[in-house]
């Protein structure tokens, strides 16, 4: 069988589609790359908030029309599998924990998912980016979230699992690790372990690579705080933190089930930026969620003014089902929340601004890692700060850049 493989979303779905790609190719069937060529089409799908959903439903109509066998995998398959079989009821469903049942799908067997760690399968890595799991779920359940619903309860791999994974990708010539989770820094709560001490060992393996921790819940964070900043020592580690904050009113996380506070929030990022003064960070924020006022609005600005965020991911409330906040009372007016998006975003982006002013005339060295427009490219420094350069270099390589522009999404570089 031809078979076609089609992901959206976060991290871990990549990560998910390399186990599900690499299973393929070590089988008697072949991978595609274009859909019009499949026999069967792999459909990893995001239903993180509604306009993502629509899209899925939208791909999914799309391939209805092909008459091809479809396998509907990632979250929708886990938590809205009535979506899925109103538009194609004949699709294969392949939830995010039993990924590697992708044979079975493929092959009409008859077969019971049985759960297995996502590590010791060998991936198909094409990209000098490799996304590795390194747990799958979540310890929590956020008013809000209809991730942690799809993928289920925290299950930490085994560090040794784990580097094998990581020494597999390097070898195959991946030089950006993206160790990924629903919470990065719940790793290992369930097995005796931390996130701290799989940095340290993730970065004692042999060979020119670096390691972007992924997103971590500020509570489990501050849980295991000076083992995770210690762990970010190695030079093979961005200093890069991405802790979505959400909202900055207390009263609001307490709705959303976040298990943290404002001043959590400020006690973690000092701490870093102690150690790490060039720190990156990375954070999200929910506008309108349900029952906002404009007050606690302003405290999200205020503590994005303080914190100074190089990058903020605003989302504007979306209600989804099986969630709590979705039958929440005191639904924030549309108007109103475009409004406060719009304003944050603008605040945001000036912050960004400055702060990447302050990197100009700095020496980095530069993981390339993509290509850019107008035939550039795209490397990230030892802060994970994207930066441009008009030169062309190989994928993977490492150079020394000087800054020598700025934008609020990226930096500008000259090789030296």
């Amino acid at each position: 069988m031809d078979v076609y493989v089609e992901v959206f979303g976060c991290t871990a779905n990549k990560s998910d589609a390399a186990l599900i790609k690499g299973l393929i190719q070590n089988s008697k069937h072949e991978l595609v790359n274009d859909s019009n060529n499949a026999d069967i089409i792999v459909i990893i799908t995001c239903t993180v908030i509604d306009t993502t959903e629509q899209r899925m439903i939208s791909q999914m109509k799309k391939y209805k029309k092909t008459g091809k066998n479809i396998i509907v995998a990632g979250c929708m398959a886990s938590i809205q599998i009535e979506t899925i079989i109103k538009i194609l009821p004949d699709a294969k469903l392949l939830p995010p924990q039993y990924s590697h049942h992708i044979l079975d799908l493929i092959e009409n067997k008859e077969t019971k998912f049985i759960y297995k760690n996502k590590t010791n399968y060998a991936k198909c890595y094409n990209d000098v980016i490799a996304p590795i799991s390194i747990s799958e779920g979540c310890m929590f359940s956020c008013t809000y979230c209809i991730t942690s619903l799809a993928r289920g309860k925290l299950k930490s791999f085994p560090i040794n699992e784990i580097k094998k994974d990581v020494s597999y990708a390097v070898e195959k010539g991946c030089r950006e690790i993206q160790l990924t989770a629903q919470d990065s820094s719940s790793y290992g709560l369930d097995i005796k372990s931390d996130l701290g001490i799989l940095l340290k060992k993730t970065s004692e393996i042999i060979g020119d690579f670096r390691i972007r921790a992924g997103m971590m819940n500020p509570f489990t964070c501050k849980m295991n705080l000076d083992s995770i900043v210690e762990g970010f020592q190695s030079l093979k580690i961005y200093k890069f933190l991405h802790l979505p904050i959400q909202s900055g009113d207390n009263d609001i996380l307490k709705k959303m089930k976040r298990k943290y506070n404002v001043d959590d929030v400020l006690k973690i990022i000092k701490k870093f930026k102690q150690k790490y003064p060039d720190l990156t960070i990375s954070t999200d924020i929910i506008v309108g969620f349900p029952s906002e006022t404009e007050d606690q609005f302003q405290n999200t600005i205020r503590i994005i003014k303080d914190i100074k965020p190089d990058i903020t991911n605003i989302t504007k409330f979306s209600a989804r089902p099986f969630t709590k906040a979705k039958t929440m009372i005191g639904r924030i007016n549309t108007d109103i929340v475009k409004n406060r998006s719009k304003k944050l975003t603008e605040i945001c982006s000036d912050i960004s601004y400055d702060n990447n002013k302050k990197h100009n005339g700095k020496k980095y060295n530069l993981l390339i890692t993509e290509k850019g427009k107008n035939k550039t490219f795209v490397g990230r420094s030892e802060n994970y700060k994207p930066v441009v350069i008009d030169k062309k270099v190989d994928l993977g390589e490492f150079v020394e850049v000087e800054i020598i522009d700025y934008a609020p999404t990226y930096l500008v570089g000259s090789i030296i």
